[in-house]
């Protein structure tokens, strides 16, 4: 018996029925990105396709492989993808330099770009003040991604909304967020490449005649358009998130700096998912209230209109989170090497499967409760090969 067939008989054993839509939320973070790809790889294993993705920058990047490929291929795809994004140093020092393999990407990434991903733009080097148009303000251009989605994704199949995607950007002139939902208009390249446009390495990209950076400015964890969508439905939300909420205090300047990025991309999601508990808990309580009114009073316009603000829904957010790479920097999110972007893939396959073993969606939930976090189990750091 393979492994597919492995995983599926263990998780039908747990319950396979899923409670309400299979929703995968996916955060921006660059090199860390290959880390969501080891947590599809597990769920497609699974036999588990997901109804609805939601992604920002690379979250968004491999959402769009993920939606615009018929279900056999989009593994491989995936795999394609990130094989591109590897830079493999000529020389070898992993076994005497232990780490140096790594600083070696990352001055090749600076220096060079990433085929088929970015490559450098030399007139950002004209001076801070040179014109050189608001499409074209960046360090790198990202018109090799254009063309790698064009490879990859099949838009008029993600634009048949199966499973339905969102990728969301920032508005540049109003600093508003934007969600791009295939449901409700039609997505191309431009908007993964919105998504992901980073400021001030990557240029703003135009749609509809305005422009947009990644969405990982406003928020790096896009949760909040299951919450807020309409009509919302009993969802279990995979939420995979690559920076750390939580950490320890830094005693160096390294540390600074890479706690700095944790924080700073984390996107405040603990205390957002409190606030949504409380939010859907008064939702419930509104609905509660409701059934003990009499047929009467129901009637009344007024009351109608406030028992609209009720719902049953119950949402159940699995939260992934990478883990933290042993010599791990600031610069972890432009590291493509071939090991860190394994490790990473890997990581996200090991931790899907054991929670996918869990199961914990199964079992009873207090009625009142909207939104229930599940929250991985501890995750230690990663070893260097």
């Amino acid at each position: 018996m393979d492994s597919k067939q492995d995983a599926s008989q263990s998780l039908k054993s747990l319950g396979g029925n899923y409670p309400g839509q299979i929703v995968l939320v996916l955060q921006g973070g660059g090199a860390l990105g290959s880390y969501q790809a080891g947590v599809y790889q597990a769920l497609h294993e699974a036999g588990i396709e997901p109804d609805w993705i939601i992604g920002t920058s690379i979250g968004a990047i491999n959402a769009s492989v993920i939606a615009g490929n018929e279900p056999e291929n989009r593994l491989p795809r995936l795999k394609q993808f990130w094989k591109k994004m590897e830079q493999n140093p000529i020389w070898n020092f992993r076994d005497a330099f232990p780490g140096f393999n790594e600083k070696l990407s990352y001055w090749s990434t600076v220096t060079n770009g990433i085929p088929g991903f970015f490559r450098p733009n030399p007139l950002a080097h004209a001076g801070d003040f040179y014109p050189l148009g608001p499409e074209h303000a960046g360090y790198y251009s990202t018109a090799p991604l254009e063309q790698t989605l064009g490879e990859l994704v099949d838009f008029d199949l993600v634009n048949r909304c199966k499973p339905r995607l969102t990728v969301g950007a920032a508005h540049v002139r109003t600093s508003m967020m934007r969600y791009f939902d295939s449901r409700d208009c039609e997505l191309g390249a431009k908007h993964i490449m919105a998504s992901g446009a980073l400021p001030p390495a990557f240029p703003a990209v135009r749609i509809e005649d305005e422009l947009y950076w990644d969405g990982g400015i406003l928020s790096n964890t896009p949760t909040e358009a299951v919450f807020d969508d309409n009509p919302r439905k009993n969802s279990l939300i995979f939420a995979v998130h690559l920076w750390n909420p939580s950490g320890a205090e830094p005693h160096t300047m390294a540390e600074v700096l890479n706690r700095h990025k944790d924080v700073q991309y984390s996107s405040r999601i603990a205390s957002h998912i409190v606030r949504q508990q409380q939010v859907h808990r008064l939702r419930h309580v509104i609905n509660q209230l409701a059934a003990r009114l009499p047929e009467a009073e129901l009637r009344n316009e007024v009351v109608q209109e406030l028992v609209g603000y009720g719902c049953s829904t119950q949402m159940h957010v699995v939260r992934l989170l990478a883990p933290q790479l042993d010599r791990e920097t600031h610069t972890k999110d432009i590291d493509f090497s071939q090991s860190g972007i394994m490790r990473r893939w890997d990581a996200g396959y090991t931790h899907t499967k054991a929670v996918l073993e869990r199961a914990p969606w199964v079992g009873e939930f207090d009625p009142l409760s909207g939104v229930v976090l599940h929250e991985q189990m501890e995750v230690m750091p990663v070893a260097a090969e």
